[in-house]
């Protein structure tokens, strides 16, 4: 990479190969060999959506155009690749039409910053602050290796990747004032949302290469892209008569999405990097972060987050709202809101993304074969304080069936979510045990907010094989049988998993749990005694786990 941090031939993006070779190139041969690239090698997974949605994607949608019909996006995707009239419109894009706009320390139209951008008290801060893992102001993670007063030095490659980040998912703490900026009051900036990502549950489909997951993550659009829709580096092209304020300068608006290109490239920001000369090149050792533009309303398009519907909101909420990931939970868990095809009509629920909804679709249509290793990364920060701190990152990722997104064909999603839910159930029914033992001890259950459950190890213990189990029903097709005996093979293992740990609360059970206790509810006298609790578990785990031959309750008595 260039003293001006060239990002269309610099070698800052660090990709894993299909023959199995690591190695680094710039923008442009990434997105052309994108069908020999493996993975992209990032610092963490949050950066995977940042740098699709702000660079990757709408650089190929606004250069080669959207896919109008189901026929046009199987076309493209059984090529395989960009044909060479789609690497010259890339090239061409990348080039003399917009190439100048992809440098990172250009003095006139740096990427995603305001050129010469200053502090109302003059200073700059350490580019940790980009970072949510490094202590930085008041959001101070428990374990980071780095704090405040050290320098820290940044390769461009690497700043880049975190200014894309910061854009997506930076924290809602107060901001610095911007010279040039009339909303600042005080030197600083105040009522920061976080950046849009962090309001989602992202939500990303994988395919087997980088060409795949392009493809996977670009929405049909029946209409095409409205002119008047443009990414960040092209804003002087959009109509002013919309009256927003440029992203390449100090002031901000709250205002909507202007289409998909727009709300791709949000800058929720306005940064600047400072580099310094060193005998290695150009690194970014100061950063100037400032309040950016509010985004006014989530679109109901936007492609990478499942919803929470709402059948009868109060006045003014939308009927839909992006549903978040949940901390402490597989991805597996939260099948029950990635396979929501439908539209709750009789009460709220979840409702999928729309790439997931749109894979469906092409599965029905044969263009995604059932067997297709159809993959899904979700990923999202909690925050605390106001949302001013990263208090958690939530990250996994899971093999998905084409056959169990089918709108019409409901059988293998039943059978999936009926999995996961003889899981949760036998994990309740551990939990249910373990306040039944507390109390044949003479002690109280376990607070709702306090403590692990023991359904929490159970529920880890199953993870390698639901993951299996998933990837196992891509090659079902319509053999009843075969997903029988995989449903059997389920329920023996989350079976053993359940006793085993049954037994491990058992065992950690006083002598005085045999006697019991008695305790009244309702006016009744209640006994709990450890032989009791555990026959009721087996019985529960019986009714749960239908296709095992049933053990009884006489096993859980002769047990205890």
């Amino acid at each position: 990479m260039d003293d001006d941090g060239e990002l269309v031939h610099g070698g800052w993006l660090t990709t894993g190969a299909t023959d199995g070779a690591v190695r680094t190139a710039g923008l442009l041969p990434v997105l052309v060999g994108a069908h020999t690239v493996r993975r992209l090698e990032l610092p963490v997974p949050t950066m995977l959506p940042a740098l699709l949605r702000q660079m990757l994607l709408p650089v190929v949608l606004d250069a080669i155009g959207v896919p109008r019909t189901r026929q046009e996006w199987a076309e493209r995707f059984e090529r395989g690749r960009f044909l060479d009239a789609e690497v010259a419109r890339l090239t061409d894009y990348l080039g003399p039409r917009y190439g100048d706009r992809f440098r990172l320390f250009d003095g006139k139209r740096p990427f995603a910053q305001v050129a010469r951008l200053e502090a109302l008290n003059g200073e700059t801060k350490s580019p940790a602050q980009l970072v949510p893992s490094i202590a930085s102001g008041n959001n101070v993670p428990l374990f980071s290796s780095v704090t405040e007063g050290d320098e820290l030095l940044l390769e461009p490659g690497q700043a880049l990747l975190w200014l894309l980040h910061a854009h997506c998912w930076d924290t809602a703490s107060i901001k610095t004032g911007a010279v040039g900026d009339p909303q600042a009051k005080n030197g600083k900036t105040t009522g920061n949302p976080t950046g849009p990502l962090g309001q989602l549950g992202v939500t990303v489909p994988v395919g087997r290469n980088l060409f795949e997951t392009l493809m996977l993550n670009t929405p049909i659009v029946p209409d095409g892209l409205d002119p008047a829709d443009r990414p960040q580096w092209a804003w002087d092209e959009r109509p002013a008569s919309l009256g927003w304020k440029s992203p390449a300068g100090p002031e901000w608006s709250p205002r909507p999405a202007g289409g998909l290109l727009d709300l791709l490239t949000f800058q929720a920001r306005r940064i600047r990097l400072i580099p310094c000369e060193t005998e290695q090149g150009p690194l970014v050792h100061r950063a100037i972060v400032c309040a950016g533009d509010r985004l006014a309303q989530t679109l109901e398009s936007d492609p990478h987050t499942a919803w929470s519907h709402t059948v009868k909101p109060k006045a003014g909420p939308s009927q839909r709202r992006p549903r978040r990931h949940a901390s402490g939970r597989s991805a597996w868990q939260g099948l029950g809101t990635l396979l929501a095809l439908d539209l709750p009509v009789d009460g709220d629920g979840p409702y999928t993304s729309v790439l997931l909804r749109q894979a469906g679709d092409l599965g029905a249509e044969d263009v995604l074969p059932a067997d297709y290793p159809l993959g899904v990364e979700i990923c999202g920060l909690e925050y605390g304080t106001q949302s001013a701190v990263v208090e958690n990152a939530v990250s996994d990722s899971l093999p998905l069936p084409v056959a169990s997104l089918l709108a019409e064909d409901d059988w293998l999603r039943f059978a999936i979510l009926e999995c996961v839910g003889q899981a949760d159930r036998v994990g309740r029914a551990l939990d249910n045990l373990n306040n039944d033992l507390r109390r044949a001890s003479g002690g109280d259950p376990l607070p709702r907010d306090k403590g692990q459950r023991p359904s929490s190890p159970f529920l880890h213990s199953l993870d390698a094989t639901m993951r299996r189990l998933l990837a196992g029903l891509r090659t079902v097709g319509e053999d009843d049988d075969l997903l029988e005996r995989a449903q059997l093979a389920w329920e023996l293992s989350v079976r053993t998993a359940a006793v085993r740990e049954a037994e491990a609360l058992l065992a950690a059970a006083p002598p005085r749990a045999v006697v019991g206790q008695v305790e009244k509810h309702n006016g009744k006298e209640v006994v709990y005694r450890s032989g009791k609790a555990v026959g009721l578990f087996h019985k529960k785990v019986a009714e749960i786990l239908t296709r095992l031959p049933g053990r009884g309750s006489d096993n859980g008595e002769a047990a205890a």
